[in-house]
């Protein structure tokens, strides 16, 4: 009875018509459902986590490649101008270097999260916007992922004398309001700008499952995400 339910639920808020929603419980339980969730959910975070927690994960990636912030980033491009480009792409590169080295710290709390999950969770997603799978994750992990990011950005962004000359003038910019606080701080932003990367490729993941779960080759995410088609 609570898996009729529950898939009846499913469809109701897709907004299929009762003719659909009999015709697809008889091959959409709630378990077969909720394996499909969280099937989705693994693999498009591990696949997120391998694309960025490698060399040039970051660095070589426009769409998640982290520049200086706001007014520095302004300036950097001055100071390329005058030949002192070398000292900015240090940095830069030590800022990515650091997201990259970070992330693959983030796949046991995902997956934790993935196995944690609810049925309540699960008919959240299925029926939820576009971008619900990946609504879960920040949900989720976050707040915990930063935590965990935070000490690997710092010891990384420690190796270039940089960083602290940053923390100085990122200060100082912020004081005058030409800068966020929370931008002020280089081991902090880059914490926040990884984590900002990783779920938008959980994000890019989540749009290749839903556009076409047939090429996942798998059966499980091809049965609860082809039902919504």
């Amino acid at each position: 009875m609570q898996r009729r339910k529950f898939t009846s639920a499913v469809f109701s808020a897709l907004g299929l018509g009762a003719w659909s929603v009999s015709a697809r419980a008889a091959t959409l339980t709630e378990g077969d459902a909720v394996s499909g969730i969280r099937a989705a959910l693994e693999r498009g975070a591990v696949a997120a986590v391998g694309s960025l927690g490698r060399a040039d994960g970051f660095l070589g990636n426009p769409r998640v490649r982290i520049p200086l912030p706001g007014v520095l980033n302004d300036a950097a491009r001055l100071l390329r101008v005058t030949g002192q480009g070398k000292r900015v792409d240090a940095l830069e590169t030590a800022m990515n270097r650091a997201a990259e080295a970070a992330v693959p710290k983030a796949k046991t709390l995902l997956v934790g999260a993935v196995k944690a999950m609810s049925v309540e969770d699960a008919r959240q997603i299925l029926t939820g916007a576009e971008d619900s799978v990946t609504r879960f994750f920040i949900g989720k992990t976050r707040e915990p992922l930063g935590i965990e990011f935070l000490p690997i950005v710092t010891q990384a962004t420690e190796k270039v004398s940089l960083a602290a000359k940053y923390n100085a003038v990122a200060g100082r910019a912020a004081g005058f309001g030409l800068l966020k606080k929370e931008d002020a701080n280089i081991e902090r932003y880059v914490t926040e700008r990884a984590l900002d990367g990783l779920y938008l490729m959980i994000a890019e993941e989540e749009k290749k499952i839903r556009a076409d779960p047939v090429a996942t080759g798998s059966a499980i995410l091809k049965k609860v995400f082809g039902s919504l088609k």
